[in-house]
């Protein structure tokens, strides 16, 4: 992905809202509300921001755990997973990203499902 669609989807600001509209969303839905329970929610949006950030070629490189490492404790299923992509693209949408961004970033998302889903 090159760097513009960082630049295009409007920056850290941009990517700051999204993530906050992603985790209001999230955080409402009674099915992932439980994955949540005792997380540090700003450790948790710092971490979104710099993944977002860095999928979408920001200026920024990805210092989170491994995906499989972060997430292996969770169980998370397919119906999870899947719910929080609607959530991740739902609030892009809401957040003015066009089309062509959000199916780049989506596509990087989704490249990491089995790692997610421990598969």
């Amino acid at each position: 992905m090159s760097q513009s669609v960082y630049g295009e989807i409007g920056g850290r600001d941009a990517v700051e809202a999204v993530v906050t509209d992603f985790y209001d969303r999230v955080l409402s839905d009674d099915q992932l509300i439980p994955y949540f329970e005792g997380m540090d929610m700003d450790e948790l949006r710092a971490h979104q921001i710099q993944f977002i950030s860095a999928v979408a070629g920001g200026p920024v490189e990805y210092s989170g755990a491994d995906m499989r490492e972060a997430h292996i404790h969770l169980d998370i299923d397919e119906a999870d997973f899947e719910a929080v992509g609607t959530h991740l693209e739902t609030a892009l949408r809401t957040n003015g990203v066009g089309e062509d961004n959000i199916d780049a970033i989506m596509a990087e998302v989704v490249a990491l499902k089995d790692p997610i889903l421990d598969r």
